[in-house]
């Protein structure tokens, strides 16, 4: 998957949870409310096979590379050019922004305690997924460093058999 794919698919995919939140919390009726809770459900489906997608991929790489969990996930040290970095960092913001507003907007449901809009909470995931999977398959690391130095030979008084004393 190109790079510009995923940052193409992460920001259609928070204009589509912005629009589906937002529009769940104005009106607020059942149709809405439902199609709230599947588009919230959905994306996080999305986002945790995209987010499993990326680890083994970011496993799989740090064989040969130095790779951190801030860097895949946070995109921190440069690791993907500034222009997709901030549109990342952005979705991600935006997905917690508007999750926790609509939240927030409702706190609870035709008179009982908590909100569907609370599933919101949970499309952040997407976010994070699409980071490490960016990060994994396009990110620049440092090489994995080689071994240092050799193991020192044994000398003949530490072999198995020496005399103790």
């Amino acid at each position: 998957m190109a790079a510009s794919a995923i940052v193409k698919l992460n920001v259609i995919a928070t204009v589509v949870f912005c629009v589906s939140a937002t529009a769940s919390a104005v009106v607020f009726t059942s149709p809405w409310r439902v199609q709230g809770v599947i588009v919230a459900l959905g994306l996080f489906a999305l986002g945790v096979w995209v987010f499993l997608w990326g680890y083994w991929t970011a496993v799989q790489r740090s064989r040969a590379d130095q790779i951190a969990v801030a860097q895949i996930y946070f995109l921190t040290h440069e690791v993907v050019p500034r222009s997709q970095r901030h549109l990342m960092w952005a979705a991600l913001t935006v997905q917690c922004a508007v999750a926790l507003a609509t939240a927030l907007a409702r706190p609870n449901t035709d008179g009982q305690p908590g909100s569907t809009l609370a599933f919101g909470i949970l499309v952040p995931m997407l976010g994070l997924g699409l980071n490490g999977l960016l990060a994994a398959k396009h990110g620049r690391f440092a090489p994995r460093p080689g071994p240092t130095e050799a193991v020192p030979p044994s000398s003949p008084e530490m072999e198995q058999n020496a005399p103790h004393g």
